[in-house]
């Protein structure tokens, strides 16, 4: 696995709210399955997951992400939110919903504050269920921006731990060459006497 991608669904695992997200997600909806997503144009990694319907993806785990209706929400920023596929004439006869045997979906952008897509916050299962309504599209909102602002927090932490690291090393390195630049002054010094 690329580095990047690592750090990516650390980070995600470093939230501790999102195991208790993905469960009122799933509890409030009524849905079985719930994952906050990597999605870049090449691929789609599980970063958590909670999985009540046996769909067998784990943390670390991908699909195919142009199989993913996540690969469109990548490309739209837009939530795609669908109660009943068979129901749904823009998306029943859509590849994803019938591979992966879905019947309700909903799926959030979560967007970092330079603006660039991290992934989804999505939840399935195979029954329907009643998701259209402000307040379920207003919940997943919040809490992929939940997300993303700990994401970004994240980053800012490790960023100035690593400035912080570096400045102590540059420190160091300049101890010990006044160190040898004094030993070398004094040396010739005592030789002259």
């Amino acid at each position: 696995m690329i580095a990047g991608f690592e750090s990516d669904i650390e980070g995600v695992r470093h939230i501790e709210a999102v195991p208790t997200i993905l469960d009122v997600i799933c509890r409030t909806t009524g849905m079985r399955f719930a994952s906050v997503a990597r999605v870049t144009k090449d691929r789609w990694i599980a970063c958590s997951v909670l999985d009540e319907i046996n769909f067998g993806l784990k943390p670390r785990g991908e699909l195919k992400v142009e199989t993913t209706i996540c690969d469109e929400i990548r490309q739209s920023r837009e939530p795609v939110v669908i109660n009943n596929v068979a129901e749904n004439e823009a998306w029943c006869g859509h590849q994803t919903p019938a591979m992966y045997g879905f019947q309700s979906y909903i799926s959030v952008p979560i967007i970092l504050a330079d603006g660039s897509f991290f992934g989804t916050l999505c939840a399935i299962d195979p029954r329907p269920a009643r998701l259209k309504t402000p307040e379920t599209i207003g919940m997943f909102r919040l809490f992929a921006e939940l997300i993303a602002k700990n994401l970004d927090a994240g980053r800012k932490h490790a960023a100035t731990e690593s400035a912080l690291l570096e400045e102590r090393e540059v420190s160091e390195l300049g101890e010990q060459f006044i160190a040898v630049l004094g030993h070398d002054l004094r040396t010739p010094a005592r030789s002259k006497r």
